[in-house]
């Protein structure tokens, strides 16, 4: 039952789990998409103002021909900015006038070449150059001065510096997610057991009612639907309880009117001859001893009982001349008489409910070594309570007065049944009554010796 709830615990962590972690991966994404274009956006407009700042500080020192002046800016201008790589100041020829590497003076820089992103009203453009070797961000603003133009600035941008600031970003991104995953997931560790409980608490009330045990009232976790839930079941299994009460009392009463109806029939059948009165009391009585001795629980002795009761009804088509003859009997009465086995199975076969004691009755006159009668069973294929019967019902017909010859006595039956065993009846089952009777003579000698 326990690895049932783990099972369905797991599941509900890991459905909860798998959803968290695939929300938490598109965030993450949608995130790091938004920020990296947000950081080249600051970036971009960073380098685009310092590239205009320049231009604009540029402009009279460019005009006055103050070189010195634009070595000053350019220098200035580089210093302050690390994450810029060069800046340079060039005239319309593209001429290096100034540049942030004075080695590069005099020179003439080619135009930017790459992918155009952004060109402004003023003239101002922002490439990206797309060759591996020179991978990074070109801005180039106009020197205007007095509406005339005299050059421009050319600011370069490595992208190691975007990705540096992406790299960052990535980690504080990632540093927050990481920590919502892992409350993500102990929090659906909780939630999934605090899910389960009301269910196992559940299961558990419904496993020991299966299991017959005494109910408890189960635990309510929670006041939401489960809670409701468990308050009904404890409601539904008290009404249970209630019910399962009077019904086993009237179970109770109805197999004790069932008992005490077949008792009477019994004795009714016995009544027909005055020298077989009380035999099936005795017979069942007998048969109970000995099936206790050989362990057999309450439910087999009380269907024992009823069986013994039940094991002569097929004397009640049998002809008073012949259940009350006084002489022995001729060939034809005997069979007849030995009929009575099979008028009882076929009166039992008519209710369902009486169809198992059919084999006891049929067959309580068979033979161990296959002698018997009405099927000529064999060894153990004879039923045990037929068994059982034939050594009680033989001892009670033996040691009772009948009219074609007196009682013999106890010990000389049990002599008798003993020398039978084998034979006729089952020997394992003759030596523990044998060894019952024995016992009960002894008692019975030591309380007349008293």
């Amino acid at each position: 039952m326990f690895t049932k709830f783990k099972s369905i615990r797991f599941k509900i962590a890991g459905m909860v789990q798998l959803l968290l972690i695939v929300s938490a991966v598109a965030f993450y994404t949608i995130t790091l998409t938004v920020m990296n274009h947000h950081l080249l956006n600051e970036v971009l407009k960073r380098a685009e103002a310092i590239s205009k700042s320049t231009a604009a500080s540029a402009g009279y020192s460019l005009l006055s021909k103050d070189f010195l002046g634009l070595d000053n800016i350019v220098f200035k201008m580089r210093e302050s900015n690390r994450d810029v790589e060069s800046i340079a100041i060039v005239g319309l020829d593209m001429k290096i006038i100034a540049h942030s590497d004075i080695a590069k003076g005099g020179k003439t820089l080619a135009p930017p070449q790459g992918r155009l992103l952004q060109q402004g009203a003023d003239g101002t453009t922002i490439t990206e150059s797309t060759s591996p070797s020179t991978a990074g961000f070109e801005i180039v603003s106009p020197i205007v001065t007095f509406n005339k133009r005299q050059g421009a600035v050319i600011l370069r941008v490595n992208k190691s510096a975007l990705q540096d600031a992406q790299h960052a970003a990535r980690n504080k991104i990632v540093a927050f997610f990481t920590v919502i995953l892992v409350l993500g997931i102990a929090g659906s560790v909780v939630l999934s057991s605090l899910l389960t409980k009301p269910i196992q608490e559940l299961s558990t009330g419904v496993d020991d009612r299966k299991e017959g045990k005494k109910y408890r009232q189960l635990k309510i976790y929670s006041q939401d639907e489960f809670g409701r839930l468990t308050a009904s079941f404890n409601e539904m299994m008290v009404l249970i309880d209630e019910q399962s009460s009077k019904i086993n009392k009237y179970a109770k009463d109805l197999e004790d009117s069932y008992v005490s109806t077949v008792r009477v029939l019994a004795a009714a059948i016995d009544a027909r001859d005055p020298y077989t009165h009380g035999h099936s009391t005795r017979v069942s009585m007998f048969s109970l001893q000995l099936g206790r001795e050989i362990g057999l629980n309450d439910a087999s002795l009380e269907e024992l009982e009823v069986a013994c009761l039940f094991h002569d009804i097929g004397k009640i088509k049998t002809p008073d001349s012949i259940l009350r003859k006084r002489d022995k009997l001729n060939e034809w009465e005997r069979g007849e008489m030995m009929r009575h086995t099979e008028y009882g199975a076929a009166i039992l076969s008519k209710a369902s409910s009486l169809q198992k004691y059919i084999p006891p009755v049929r067959h309580h006159h068979e033979w161990f070594n296959g002698k018997g009668y009405p099927d000529g069973l064999k060894g153990d294929a004879i039923p045990l309570f037929a068994a059982i019967i034939a050594i009680t019902d033989t001892y009670d017909a033996m040691t009772s007065n009948r009219p074609y010859r007196n009682a013999i006595s106890e010990l000389e039956t049990l002599e008798e049944l003993m020398d039978c065993a084998g034979k006729q009846f089952h020997p394992d089952f003759v030596q523990v009554f044998a060894r019952l009777m024995d016992k009960r003579i002894a008692a019975e000698m030591q309380m007349t010796r008293g």
